[in-house]
């Protein structure tokens, strides 16, 4: 997925790898339509997922899914690092291995165009969730102009259909408790937009965070980007006319790269701009482990060489305001046709193995 520019004079920092939270791995057929493969930017831990989440109160300490008690992640039995894993027990045993690092963690599943129906696409993916106790983090990536036409491009062909394919994303919720990080660059990609396409695009991210959110247990967290994007009052501004008032918080760093250590003091700020007494976020930290690759490519963010893993999903964060660290981007799967990758979305086990290789843990 595209982003900004990283800074040229950004160091890269030492690995952070926090233990590999403990999993059990579920004995389940997986949903055919969920979203397995995804354009980029997919078992139950203890704990149970709890609470009824406050709906338009983004500046609740507690009663959303991330924030009430416990969660319980998901870990797909049936993932591309799990297969890949299974396809090199013998051959390649040492890089199975490594690939344990991306297999045992929780990953989002990402829904978009290429699920032919919506609603039961969704709803298959959330029962077999949380049929399993777990909580399902998911992805609304459908957006119209989405990627502005690069990598990722795609997206529902006009406001009239996003609000019927949102309507029935939702639907496919139903009163289950989920996550949703709300479109991915959708709020801080505008460039290719005119004038009237850019209001469009706001409203229908404020349209789509006021249907989820009227779900009884559905927490919206709007993407706004990274660190190294928009200033904070810019990207405060944008998510005021996407309805952050609505919504449960926001979303840094999907499918990047960038530092934590920058990330939430960035997000702090943005939260203080906001104005709504401290509106809370989460953080994908799932390949952020050595921070931005430093060059002068305008497509530094695509596929990036010696990146390592992040920190692993959890609700145990370095700030009050940050409800959690997930796994949005699905690990190992390309952002791209670029530096010798697969189109976006598609995996890529050489780019996954890398990764686990640089890791800790």
């Amino acid at each position: 997925m595209p982003s900004h520019q990283t800074r040229p004079d950004r160091p890269t920092s030492p690995l952070r790898w926090l233990t590999v939270m403990v999993a059990v791995l579920l004995l389940a057929v997986p949903a055919a339509t969920a979203a397995q493969s995804t354009p980029s930017a997919g078992t139950p831990a203890s704990g149970t997922p709890a609470g009824t989440p406050l709906a338009g109160t983004p500046t609740a300490i507690a009663g959303t899914n991330l924030t009430a008690g416990d969660v319980a992640w998901f870990i797909d039995p049936n993932s591309n690092a799990r297969v890949q894993i299974d396809e090199w027990a013998t051959s390649q045993p040492e890089d199975a291995v490594q690939l344990e690092k991306i297999a045992e963690q929780p990953v989002a599943d990402w829904f978009g165009g290429w699920i032919p129906d919506i609603r039961a696409g969704v709803d298959a993916r959330v029962t077999e969730i949380t049929t399993a106790g777990a909580l399902p983090i998911l992805v609304a990536y459908d957006i119209p102009y989405r990627d502005c036409g690069q990598y990722s491009a795609g997206g529902q062909n006009d406001p009239e259909s996003y609000r019927a394919w949102i309507s029935d994303f939702a639907a496919g919720i139903g009163e289950r408790p989920a996550v949703v990080i709300l479109e991915p660059d959708g709020l801080t990609l505008t460039d290719c937009l005119d004038e009237r396409q850019t209001t469009e695009r706001f409203e229908l991210l404020r349209f789509a965070t006021e249907t989820l959110e009227a779900n009884p247990g559905t927490d919206v967290y709007i993407d706004a980007g990274h660190s190294d994007w928009l200033d904070p009052a810019e990207a405060a501004r944008r998510l005021g006319e996407a309805g952050i008032d609505r919504a449960a918080g926001f979303a840094l760093n999907t499918s990047n790269f960038q530092l934590t250590e920058d990330l939430i003091p960035y997000g702090v700020a943005i939260s203080d701009a906001i104005g709504l007494g401290g509106t809370h976020f989460v953080l994908d930290t799932s390949r952020n482990g050595n921070g931005p690759w430093e060059s002068d490519d305008p497509e530094s963010w695509c596929n990036p060489p010696d990146r390592a893993l992040g920190e692993a999903p959890t609700t145990e964060t370095a700030h009050p305001l940050v409800d959690a660290y997930l796994w949005v981007k699905r690990v190992g799967e390309s952002d791209g046709a670029c530096r010798g990758g697969p189109d976006a979305g598609q995996w890529w086990p050489e780019y996954a193995l890398g990764l686990a290789q640089r890791s800790d843990g």
